[in-house]
């Protein structure tokens, strides 16, 4: 998988437990003891797995603006119509579906920006490989915010993963020290 390519054993053990046993299985966004759409659309429907410290996207999502739009709105169906299909979902804010599984699509990683390794890949980001997907990213972003916006929040996400990169370096080279 290409989460766990470029890192140690121990690293993905963890990782190993759900994404090998609940991945690419219905239930994991729809629950089994309610199959219904409209709760499948809700945002806390990802928050069962991508919290906590090793997956903090409930917690950036929650604190954001968009996830603070979310939160104050989510009971308003003037706001959210979550019986609408979401490839014809209008909301006050994007939800976690709304971005990742845009038109109702449902690889969630199509519309994900991590390329590989938790995004710590000394991958070029600006590599022709990684331009469709690239585009694809910003141009949800685009529903809503001008290209331009969506362009450079892309960059400086770019600059923030090279930061890390080197602080995630450093750190095992002080460990392996």
């Amino acid at each position: 998988c290409a989460w766990s390519i470029e890192r140690p054993p121990g690293d993905t053990a963890g990782c190993t437990f759900c994404h090998t046993s609940s991945e690419e299985r219905c239930s994991t966004c729809h629950q089994r003891h309610q199959f219904d759409p409209a709760v499948a659309r809700r945002s806390e429907q990802c928050k069962t797995c991508h919290w906590g410290k090793d997956h903090r996207d409930w917690e950036a999502y929650d604190i954001g603006l968009h996830g603070v739009v979310y939160q104050v709105n989510k009971w308003d169906p003037k706001q959210f119509d979550w019986d609408k299909k979401l490839a014809d979902a209008d909301y006050v804010g994007p939800t976690c579906q709304y971005c990742h599984m845009r038109g109702g699509h449902h690889n969630v990683q199509r519309f994900g920006t991590e390329y590989t390794s938790m995004g710590m890949s000394m991958a070029d980001r600006g590599a022709p490989i990684w331009k469709e997907k690239r585009d694809r990213w910003a141009s949800v972003c685009d529903d809503c915010h001008s290209p331009r916006f969506a362009k450079e929040n892309l960059q400086a996400l770019d600059e923030a993963v090279k930061d890390a990169g080197l602080k995630y370096r450093e750190t095992f080279k002080v460990a392996e020290d």
